[in-house]
C-alpha cells in the first residue's frame, strides 16, 4: 500500500516511529526502480523545539515546514549533503520526520546520494507521484528509541530528548 496524505497528516510523534520499516520506492527517468526499508527516523516538533529548523520561526527556507503534511523538505547540509524530511501534522504547525538510515545506507547523506534525491525534490509530494513514494508492505520491527544526533546547538533538553526511532535489530547510523 502506497502511504497518502493522511499518514503524514498526523503529529511527528506519531508519524516518525511508524515509518520505520516502510520502503521508498524511487523510479528514476530510465525506469530504474530502486528501494529502500527505512531503519531510522527522526522527530522534529515545531517551533518550540531549538533543533527543528523552524525554531526561529517561519523564514523563506522553512516555509515548506509550514504547509501540507507528506511534502518533502529537502534540504543542503554542509553545503554539500541533500537531506529528506517529509512534513508532518497540521498545515501551519511545522513538524518533520528527518529520514536517517536505509537497510542498505548508514546515513541520511548516503540514502538520499543512493535514491538520487536531492534538492529538485523539495516541495513535492511522496505521495501521488511516479518518481517517489512510500510504500507499507506490512513489515512492522521492533522500535528502540535514542536521543536525536548533530543537534548540540538546540542545547537541554533537545539533546536528549529520544525523538529518533530505530529498528531493534539494525545498528544505528
Amino acid at each position: 500500500m502506497i502511504l497518502g496524505k493522511e499518514f503524514f497528516s498526523r503529529d511527528v510523534l506519531e508519524a516518525a516511529p511508524e515509518l520505520v520499516g516502510k520502503v521508498i520506492v524511487r523510479t528514476l527517468t530510465d525506469g530504474t526502480e530502486l528501494r529502500e526499508r527505512i531503519t531510522e527516523t527522526e522527530a522534529y516538533g515545531g517551533e518550540e523545539d531549538r533543533a527543528c529548523h523552524a525554531s526561529k520561526g517561519r523564514t523563506k527556507r522553512t516555509e515548506l515546514l509550514y504547509g501540507e503534511p507528506g511534502i518533502i523538505y529537502v534540504y543542503l547540509c554542509y553545503g554539500m549533503h541533500w537531506l529528506m524530511n517529509v512534513i508532518t501534522g497540521e498545515e501551519g504547525k511545522p513538524q518533520g520526520i528527518l529520514i536517517r538510515c536505509g537497510e542498505r545506507h548508514n546515513g541520511p547523506a548516503k540514502l538520499t546520494k543512493a535514491l538520487h534525491i536531492d534538492g529538485s525534490f523539495n516541495g513535492v509530494p511522496v505521495y501521488g507521484r511516479e518518481d517517489i513514494r512510500i510504500e507499507d508492505d506490512g513489515y512492522r520491527p521492533k522500535l528502540r528509541t535514542a536521543p536525536r544526533v548533530g543537534i548540540d546547538y538546540a542545547g537541554e533538553p533537545w539533546v536528549s530528548i529520544p525523538w529518533r526511532f530505530i529498528a531493534k535489530e539494525e545498528q544505528e547510523c
